[in-house]
């Protein structure tokens, strides 16, 4: 019971300190550098290959392979892979006081645009970063991030269930520097 109460205090902190995406981002174009891309306009399915870098206002996704698909009302939803040593990765500004940003890796990472949601699947981990310093970090086979609503999910499986025996997840929560500093010690009066 009392570990069930610390794990829920340490979540409930670690989404207070949360923020949202950098809203701005939203209505900002989307830019795709690549070494190859095969494109099924019929389809709306696009397939960049090599080094893929995707930026959307402070958003960027790198990764070997994406596939991009935009839905009738021009929403993209996104898939980036991983080869062998590298992993897809993303990193985003968060709006809010100061120099804070979210930025997160996996094997495989979705971002929907049209939810901003983020999905990332095996050996999967976010940092959340104050001046560029980590903040809070956590680690899991499976997360989900909805920047909108600031919740996060951590599951134990790359599938996105969890199961008895399935794995594991960490998190790490730095001090907040928030905290009042300690009183200084008062000194007796000389001569006293």
């Amino acid at each position: 019971m009392k570990m069930n109460k610390l794990l829920l205090s340490v979540m409930l902190a670690l989404v207070a300190c949360a923020a949202q995406a950098e809203k701005a981002d939203s209505s900002k174009p989307t830019e795709i550098k690549f070494d190859q891309l095969d494109a099924d306009d019929v389809k709306q399915i696009k397939t960049f290959t090599g080094n893929v870098v995707l930026t959307r206002g402070t958003l960027l996704m790198k990764s070997p392979k994406a596939v991009v698909t935009e839905d009738p009302e021009g929403y993209q939803f996104v898939v980036l892979y991983s080869a062998a040593g590298v992993q897809a990765t993303f990193r985003q500004k968060l709006d809010g006081p100061g120099d804070q940003w979210v930025e997160g890796q996996a094997d495989r990472i979705e971002y929907d645009n049209k939810t901003e949601l983020v999905k990332l699947f095996a050996k999967a981990q976010i940092k959340k970063l104050e001046a560029g310093k980590t903040a809070s970090q956590v680690d899991g086979e499976f997360i989900s991030y909805d920047s909108r609503k600031e919740f996060f999910a951590v599951k134990n499986t790359p599938t996105g269930d969890t199961k008895p025996g399935g794995g594991r997840g960490t998190m790490v929560i730095q001090p907040s520097t928030k905290q009042a500093a300690p009183a200084p010690a008062t000194q007796p009066a000389a001569g006293k």
